[in-house]
């Protein structure tokens, strides 16, 4: 622990650097995982599609499943094969979006599918639209749900994004790599403290979002 802190001491725009690129590549993966998945969870939670949905969300489950070292190397290939970068921010991201579908898109359906009907009929017989009902009915009511998905796609997120710096994408998995491939414990320590640190930093910032976003009817 010692020899971490004197590390950071003497490297601190370094440290920030690191933390500010994980930081950074967790972002646009949630935040382009958030339109994604919303998207798509709204969509299969329309009644007629529970195929379509238990299709989507089976294979949501399976890419869950597959190991991120494993996933990083298909995307590589395939990024290669199509003339784009096959390392970098390009596959952390894809990678990382991928990931972050299952929470999101299943809580989105649940959210969605778990409002009372009774509620979406004294819309229908208020003469709203189905673009008004799910804007001003169906996501408000849904929104915690959402909310709670996002936040724990934003937590697992932080942690994959450290096994991005095998592939050039850097952040806080630079460190512990470097560490164990130096023998280095400052480096190590300095990286899964800072990974665990920033995952808690943003769960307490997404409960925070988690209860401003909850309409105030519906706050326990």
């Amino acid at each position: 622990m010692l020899g971490a802190y004197q590390y950071v001491m003497r490297h601190p725009m370094m440290v920030a650097g690191w933390i500010t690129d994980h930081l950074y590549i967790s972002l646009i993966a949630v935040v382009i995982g958030t339109i994604l998945g919303v998207t798509t969870g709204i969509f299969i939670a329309e009644k007629g599609r529970k195929q379509t949905a238990d299709v989507v969300l089976y294979f949501a489950e399976i890419m869950m499943t597959v190991p991120s070292l494993a996933l990083f190397g298909l995307l590589m290939l395939l990024l290669s094969c199509m003339g784009l970068s096959a390392i970098g921010l390009l596959p952390a991201v894809i990678t990382l979006v991928i990931y972050s579908q299952l929470p999101i898109l299943r809580n989105t359906y649940i959210a969605i599918r778990q409002i009372d009907q009774t509620m979406i009929d004294a819309g229908k017989g208020m003469g709203m639209s189905e673009s008004q009902l799910l804007l001003r009915i169906k996501l408000p009511l849904a929104l915690p749900v959402i909310m709670a998905g996002i936040r724990n796609a934003m937590i697992l997120t932080i942690g994959i994004a450290a096994i991005a710096a095998l592939i050039g994408a850097g952040g806080l998995g630079v460190p512990i790599f470097r560490g164990l491939r130096n023998a280095r414990m400052d480096l190590i320590v300095i990286g899964g403290i800072s990974v665990s640190i920033l995952a808690l930093l943003i769960d307490g910032l997404m409960a925070l979002l988690e209860r401003w976003f909850t309409p105030k009817g519906l706050r326990s």
